[in-house]
């Protein structure tokens, strides 16, 4: 077993986002021993066998083959207490010792969005101005005059950390206006044809919650953070329907690629971004995917907590499952920023900019009042934090809210929870509030926290995106920063076994996916599984064969 520790470890090594097996954790044994008259009755159509199948139960952690009819997982066990579920006509694959694990959930998406981006300008690991400067040359080159030129997923702390500014492509976009988010999505560069259209100049205040970035003749730079960002975005023609669908298929299929099967989507939702967009995808995009067999990757979806009574008629009329494909999973709210952008809320002056102590983005009375209303009517609550004010208002806002309201089963989660006061870690568990937390944002910020926070206070908790649960979880196993050589508080590295947890029975739990995942009974629900393929690719009849059971194939390299 010991090598399979180090195989394993060898080609994930890390991750501590949440994930989607609770099946196999919590009734694995009565999957192993389950015998009940109507299993008999049935036959498996596939047998998977000789493989390394990590069920996550620590009573039985491995097993060697499992049996599956039409996508439901029949029994897992060794070979011979699955082989009687085999008829002549059943297939039988080989694993030859490969690992199998269940499919990863990502717990923290804005997928169609990611999917749009996918299709535009990537700025993504650009290190260099002259890079940055290139790209949107290159662009700018194949649109036609007067269309926009969108793009994104920037970090300006890859090539130094100076901001960019409209001046660096005013010259190369003259008729085309711009516009460009940083990777967290809490601020974007907008070019000079793009701010005359939206009507920004010097004249202009900062809305609440946002900052019109100016340089020191109180000029806009082209930089807009926060509830700012909708001066341009409301100018922006919107995605149609077609394209939102095609972002669909595109990010389903980047996340089956990598093992992911179950996402928790946020949506088009962002400070200063229309609430009505979530709701326009639910309806336009995902029930159109269900219906016409085109969904490949569940979904947990969240719309905008402003919205919440319009989610309260529709669970009450229909429930959260829409079908296997679409659950209705809660609301969502801003609390702060981001720390890159300097928007993140802080106790303390960021330590490059001493009069700046980040922002809060919503009027607290009246985000108390949406959780509250929310909360009443039984919705999951998610409010997004990063500074250390931020969370400890939340914390302090959900502990009132658990008070106020009736004992029940709430989870309670803070997106990100990345920045934390001594102390608060423990509230967490004390308050049972789940910190949905993305492995990634520890490789985005390290430097900006070591710029923007101080030597000392980048030592506060950072518990920290694209869609790689493998290299997420070596993220939060080694927790080393581009370019850095040791681990960046190296006391909150994971183990393996909890980064994988993380991506599965946690992420179930934290999104009330576990109430439909975790049954052992003649209805049991469909566990999809990602087999993590160690060395030679299997023959395609097999990968078919994979394809029509739901599982999905990933080839590691060593």
């Amino acid at each position: 077993m010991k090598a399979f520790w180090v195989t394993l470890s060898a080609s994930v090594v890390v991750l501590v986002s949440i994930a989607s097996f609770p099946l196999l954790n919590n009734n694995v044994a009565d999957l192993l021993n389950w015998r009940s008259s109507s299993v008999l009755s049935e036959v498996a159509d596939l047998l998977v066998m000789n493989g390394t199948i990590y069920t996550s139960d620590d009573t039985f952690p491995f097993a060697d083959s499992m049996a599956i009819r039409n996508g439901r997982i029949l029994r897992v066990g060794n070979y011979s207490s699955i082989k009687e579920l085999a008829r002549p006509w059943t297939k039988e694959l080989n694993l030859d010792g490969r690992i199998v694990v269940p499919g990863f959930i990502d717990s923290h998406v804005h997928f169609i969005p990611g999917g749009l981006q996918m299709a535009r300008v990537e700025l993504r690991g650009v290190n260099t101005k002259d890079l940055f400067v290139d790209k949107i040359r290159k662009a700018v080159a194949n649109l036609k005059q007067g269309s926009w030129l969108l793009g994104g997923g920037w970090n300006n702390d890859f090539w130094g950390g100076d901001l960019p500014m409209a001046s660096w492509i005013d010259s190369i976009t003259p008729h085309n206006p711009v516009w460009l988010t940083r990777m967290d999505g809490h601020m974007g560069l907008a070019n000079t044809l793009a701010l005359t259209l939206a009507g920004i100049s010097h004249n202009n205040e900062n809305p609440n919650g946002g900052a019109i970035v100016r340089n020191n003749d109180g000029e806009p730079t082209g930089l807009l953070i926060d509830s700012a960002m909708k001066l341009v975005l409301s100018h922006i023609p919107e995605a149609s329907v077609d394209e939102r669908r095609e972002a669909l298929l595109r990010a389903s299929n980047h996340a089956l690629k990598r093992g992911v099967t179950t996402v928790v989507d946020f949506g088009r939702y962002f400070p200063g971004s229309s609430p009505e967009y979530p709701w326009e995808d639910f309806s336009d995009v995902y029930k159109w995917a269900d219906f016409s067999g085109n969904m490949t990757t569940r979904v947990c979806l969240f719309f905008p907590m402003e919205t919440w009574s319009r989610l309260v008629d529709l669970t009450s009329k229909s429930g959260h499952v829409v079908s296997q494909w679409i659950y209705l999973g809660g609301v969502k709210a801003f609390a702060d920023g981001s720390l890159g952008s300097n928007s993140a809320f802080f106790r303390e002056p960021y330590a490059d900019d001493p009069n700046n102590y980040g922002l809060q983005v919503v009027d607290l009375d009246g985000l108390y009042n949406m959780t509250l209303s929310s909360d009443k009517s039984g919705l999951q609550s998610s409010i997004h934090a990063i500074g250390d004010r931020a969370n400890d208002l939340i914390l302090d806002m959900y502990a009132s809210l658990a008070t106020e309201n009736q004992i029940r089963d709430r989870r309670f989660r803070i997106e990100h929870a990345q920045h934390l006061a001594p102390g608060t870690v423990a509230r967490f568990g004390e308050q049972s509030v789940i910190a949905s937390v993305q492995p990634d944002h520890l490789l985005d910020d390290a430097d900006s926290a070591t710029k923007n926070l101080g030597s000392e206070r980048q030592k506060e908790d950072l518990i920290c995106s694209n869609i790689n649960p493998l290299k997420s979880i070596r993220t939060s196993m080694k927790r080393i920063p581009p370019g850095w050589e040791k681990a960046w508080i190296p006391s909150e590295c994971l183990c393996l076994k909890d980064a994988l947890k993380a991506y599965t029975i946690s992420a179930a739990h934290a999104c009330f996916l576990d109430k439909l995942l975790d049954h052992c009974s003649e209805n049991m629900q469909i566990l999809w599984f990602c087999q993590l393929i160690h060395g030679k690719t299997l023959q395609l009849k097999f990968l078919l064969m994979l394809r029509q059971h739901m599982l999905v194939v990933l080839r590691l390299t060593p």
